[in-house]
């Protein structure tokens, strides 16, 4: 009897549980039934329709070419190329479906025992941790729509969401296709979107090129893109790239043999940074990209819509030619380490604002940092403390980038008093930008220099010298190189950098030696309205002082601008206006824009006395103050140029000719107070010129550009005849033409000229008996 019970009660107790499980079952089943009907409906939010399927749209990068092919740098907001499937190795396919998705060839979008694991850990088990089980399918279904936080039903909606899209992918899309989208949405890491972009920051080729062991190192990433970043974990990287090759050999893609083998080759990585401020050239891509928009704002699609530049995978080809842009990096960044050593131990412990401090502070008031405290109600006195107090940070310094722990006042006062560079290299024959460095490091110092306008130095003067010989001067015109006091003028007074007077002048000794007081004199002579207007007609668009020092470059103007005007004297006096831009076309190579190669314009100065000035800055390579090229670093071909330096060392300059190529560079400081205390490291022939040189040398000693060095200018026999004269001359006689009225003279003037002429020249008479 109690027996019987016993069972009975057994027998119940079994059936009970059975029941509970059945109607667990049931209702979770229910549960799951309307979670689905929920998210269908959109209760969770809009599912995608077979429609926006169609029309996947990846935000895809643009990229920017120089003209000898090289990617030179992207504009994006997610730094992704789309690659095609055929451009992706057969390996790579197999070591991602081996790793990711087994099954995938076999399945429509869902793998059941997969997915039937997770979906018992999710949401019968509420795990949130749960993974793995989404086919590549989902993934990507993921890839391209996220997930959204829905709290502890966050991780059942997504699954579903991803099963139901993955489902509609499979039946619009082909498995090829599939996997092309997947690896052209994925991410690498490191802002890192797609398969094509991955290869080229982490081994500096297409996908094409990847070798096996490289194409499992990318798979390998997938799984967690910090942790198995080969640049930062290499140890991780290589276990977890030997467990992808195991899986290759565990489902037949690789033989045993090849997979011992592989396991053998260490991490090998060529790691190329493309973000927007690293990369070559990110001086000149930022000025590629206003100019761009500016011509992407009269192009629109077949519907209207304009184009986006950070998103429609825009190709941009441009002028930079790849290797110069190579040379004129390593030029700058050899030359300028040099040169920042120099400078320290020029100032020792001071520093360069130390006899006007409010200049530093200046600059600390104008930082980003300064300005939010202020923003967030800090007084000047606290944001001032606030930026005392030392914290972990990374500074510039031409060892390479430093972290260390530094107030954000030190770091700011750091970089303030770091020496910058512009310079730019351009075809003078086209106009074609052929390379641009427009400061030391763009990341941490954003100002171009190639752009920005500086005084301008002696480098104004050959349009200066240009302009007198228009007037009727000849380059073996003496004139007197005394110190001229000009009374209308706020009594200003010319004076020579090595503070030497007397004697006499030719015109093209003057420009070869760099005399101010003759170049005063010529200005003068020619009309300081008339030598506006020619520096005008030269390309040069920003405001020229109309005052005697303006022969001195007392006015502010971009490198930019003396390039394309000193490009006039390589074209017999032609104009020619500057190229970046090659052509621009959308993502199917539909062209948007195009500009042809640039010819010379018209003449803004006759041929003949362009001629003369090439011939006369020639003498300032072969015996005045850039004779350095020839006496330092040796150079035998044919040069010219024209070294600059401004009062008190503050800009340093220096432009030069081959008779293809026009090449400037400037060098100074952010702030007008950093600068060398002394000329001899503050001119341009010390601080500007060495860069040229060191760039040309380059240039030259590679077989594809060496025969730049055996050209030769065209001077025509009658610019040489008229320049058969010394330079300087302790005596001469008294010109005809000086008893004439100048340009711009009234007789009041002609007359008080000439009779301090005369008596000036009867002093020195009697100072010298």
């Amino acid at each position: 009897m109690n027996l019987t019970k016993k069972k009975s009660k057994k027998s119940n107790w079994k059936s009970t549980v059975f029941k509970i499980f059945i109607s667990g079952v049931l209702v979770i089943g229910m549960l799951f039934f309307i979670l689905v009907v929920l998210i269908r409906v959109g209760a969770f939010g809009e599912l995608p329709t077979y429609a926006d399927l169609r029309k996947i749209k990846n935000n895809t990068a643009t990229n920017i070419y120089s003209v000898d092919n090289k990617l030179l740098g992207r504009y994006y907001y997610q730094n992704r190329t789309n690659a095609r499937f055929e451009d992706i190795p057969e390996h790579l396919i197999k070591a991602l479906v081996a790793t990711e998705d087994v099954r995938f060839f076999k399945h429509k979008g869902v793998d059941l025992r997969s997915t039937a694991r997770v979906l018992i850990k999710t949401i019968l088990l509420f795990d949130r941790s749960a993974g793995g089980g989404s086919t590549i399918s989902q993934q990507l279904a993921k890839n391209l729509y996220g997930r959204s936080d829905h709290g502890i039903l966050t991780i059942p909606v997504a699954k579903i969401r991803e099963i139901i899209l993955a489902r509609r992918i499979e039946k619009l899309y082909t498995k090829e296709e599939i996997l092309t989208l997947y690896l052209n949405t994925v991410s690498f890491g490191e802002n890192t979107y797609g398969i094509e972009t991955a290869s080229i920051i982490f081994f500096g080729k297409q996908p094409s090129d990847l070798k096996i062991e490289e194409s499992a190192i990318l798979v390998g990433l997938l799984k967690a893109n910090t942790s198995y970043n080969p640049r930062m974990n290499r140890n991780a990287s290589l276990k977890r790239r030997n467990i992808v090759l195991g899986q290759m050999y565990k489902y037949g893609y690789l033989k045993k043999a090849d997979l011992d083998s592989l396991k053998e080759i260490p991490i090998s990585i060529k790691y190329r940074k493309l973000t927007q401020s690293e990369g070559p050239a990110p001086y000149f891509r930022a000025y590629v990209k206003k100019e761009s928009l500016k011509i992407l704002e009269n192009v629109t699609r077949q519907d209207g819509t304009k184009y986006n530049i950070d998103t429609d995978g825009l190709k941009i080809y441009t002028t930079l030619n790849g290797t110069m842009q190579e040379y004129l990096e390593d030029a700058v960044s050899e030359h300028m380490a040099r040169l920042q050593v120099i400078f320290n131990a020029h100032w020792k412990e001071d520093e360069p604002w130390i006899k006007n401090p409010g200049l530093a502070t200046l600059q600390i008031e104008q930082s980003n940092i300064y300005k939010s405290l202020i923003k967030n109600g800090f007084s000047q006195k606290e944001a001032i403390e606030a930026m005392k107090v030392p914290h972990k940070t990374e500074v510039f310094t031409w060892e390479g980038i430093k972290d260390t722990t530094i107030s954000s006042l030190d770091s700011l006062l750091h970089h303030f008093q770091l020496l910058q560079i512009g310079s730019l290299v351009m075809n003078g024959n086209n106009g074609d930008v052929l390379a641009w460095v427009g400061g030391i490091n763009y990341k941490y110092f954003k100002y171009d220099h190639v752009t920005s306008k500086r005084q301008t130095g002696s480098t104004i003067k050959p349009i200066i010298y240009a302009s007198a010989l228009r007037s009727g001067v000849k380059p073996c015109d003496f004139f007197e190189n005394d110190s001229i006091v000009y009374e209308d003028y706020d009594d200003w007074t010319p004076q020579n950098s090595d503070g030497e007077y007397g004697g006499f002048y030719s015109v093209k000794g003057a420009l070869a030696n760099s005399i101010n007081t003759v170049s005063v004199k010529l200005l003068m002579q020619a009309g300081i309205d008339s030598t506006i207007q020619l520096a005008k007609d030269f390309g040069i668009t920003s405001y020229l002082p109309p005052v005697p020092s303006m022969a001195l470059g007392t006015g502010e103007v971009s490198l930019f601008e003396m390039i394309r005007s000193y490009a006039v004297f390589l074209n017999n006096g032609r104009k020619i206006e500057p190229r970046v831009i090659r052509r621009i076309e959308d993502a199917r190579g539909n062209i948007l824009y195009s500009d042809p190669m640039h010819e010379p314009g018209d003449s803004v100065l006759n041929e003949e006395i362009a001629q003369t000035v090439l011939a006369m800055m020639k003498g300032v390579v072969d015996r005045g103050t850039a004779n350095g090229l020839r006496s330092i670093w040796g150079f035998q071909g044919d040069l010219v140029g024209k070294t600059g330096t401004t009062q008190n060392n503050t800009d340093a300059w220096f432009i030069g000719m081959n008779p293809k190529i026009v090449a400037g560079v400037w060098v100074g400081g952010d702030n007008p107070v950093v600068r060398f205390k002394t000329t001899t490291y503050g001119q341009g022939a010390y601080s500007a010129l060495p860069v040229f040189a060191n760039f040309f040398q380059k240039l030259y000693a590679d077989n594809t550009y060496s025969y730049l060095e055996n050209q030769k200018f065209n001077f025509s026999d009658s610019a040489l005849l008229i320049m058969d004269c010394n330079d300087f001359e302790e005596e001469v006689e008294t010109r005809i033409e000086e008893l004439f009225i100048k340009e711009d003279e009234d007789i009041g003037d002609f007359i008080k000229r000439i009779f301090q002429r005369k008596k000036k020249k009867r002093k020195q008479r009697d100072e010298s008996r």
